[in-house]
C-alpha cells in the first residue's frame, strides 16, 4: 500500500483549502495519505477544517511527526 503526501510548504494559505480537497478525493482509494501542512498552526488548522468538513478520518502529527497529518479513511 502506497502512501501518498502533498507537501503544503510554499503553498499560499487561500490555496489550500481547495487543494487539499482535491487531494483527499481524487486520492482516496491509496490510503493512507500523508499532508505536510509545516510548523504553521494556521495551515494546520485550515488542513483539520476540510478534513472534519469532508467526515475524514485522521490524526495530527506528534513529537517529530509535528506539522503532518495522516488521512485514513474519507
Amino acid at each position: 500500500m502506497n502512501s501518498h503526501i502533498l507537501d503544503l510548504h510554499g503553498i499560499r494559505h487561500h490555496e489550500v483549502d481547495l487543494m487539499v480537497e482535491n487531494f483527499i478525493y481524487l486520492n482516496q482509494e491509496e490510503m493512507p495519505l500523508t499532508i505536510i501542512c509545516g510548523n504553521s498552526s494556521k495551515m494546520i488548522s485550515i488542513v483539520k477544517e476540510v478534513l472534519e468538513r469532508s467526515h475524514s478520518e485522521y490524526r495530527e502529527g506528534q513529537g517529530s511527526e509535528y506539522g503532518q497529518i495522516k488521512v485514513f479513511k474519507l
